[in-house]
């Protein structure tokens, strides 16, 4: 009776063994479970683009305060759907004094995709409106660094409203509290300059 008993008890030990020692292959994922998320488009690619300077290299001396100081010519990709306006500011994070202001435009109309070469006055910004810059004036102002290297950021953001700011009252800090909660999407494009 003892041993029928062991030899049932080292069966199951054996089966339970080869159980276990068995490779159990996981059944594959369906690819929705394996997928990357995809991220939302629209305000990836959103781009703003210059022709004559690339991404992080030296603005040509024509639209410095050494050349003409005329504005280099911009554009940019699709906005996200729902685009109102556009609104761009230039500035110099470089300055000595702190952040100086070169170009504030606001209320450039959403179907506008470019601004031309040496836009002076609102007239060049297809509807929209010259803000003030660190000068004072409702127009651009050409990289002017007292020396050294600076980096020029010229960001251009999708809104969706048209601002209704006073253009007297349109500096860059007075625009970016206006834009608070109206931003769609923004971008950026940043061009240095070097004075001796």
């Amino acid at each position: 009776m003892k041993r029928r008993a062991l030899a049932v008890l080292a069966g199951c030990v054996g089966v339970a063994c080869l159980l276990s020692c068995q490779r159990v292959t996981p059944s594959p994922l369906p690819p929705s479970a394996t997928a990357a998320p995809v991220a939302t488009a629209a305000a990836d690619a959103f781009v703003l683009s210059s022709s004559v300077f690339a991404r992080g290299a030296a603005i040509p001396a024509a639209y410095t305060c050494d050349g003409a100081d005329k504005s280099p010519p911009l554009s940019w990709t699709e906005p996200p759907a729902g685009t109102q306006s556009f609104a761009l500011i230039v500035s110099d994070p470089d300055a000595p004094a702190g952040t100086w202001v070169h170009w504030v435009a606001y209320n450039i109309p959403a179907e506008v995709r470019s601004l031309p070469e040496g836009v002076v006055d609102d007239t060049g910004l297809s509807g929209g409106v010259h803000g003030k810059n660190s000068w004072g004036r409702f127009t651009y102002g050409g990289p002017c660094p007292p020396s050294g290297t600076h980096r020029y950021f010229f960001k251009l953001y999708a809104l969706d409203t048209v601002l209704s700011i006073k253009k007297d009252d349109a500096t860059q800090r007075r625009l970016l509290a206006a834009m608070q909660d109206h931003i769609l999407a923004e971008t950026e494009l940043m061009g240095t300059c070097t004075r001796p």
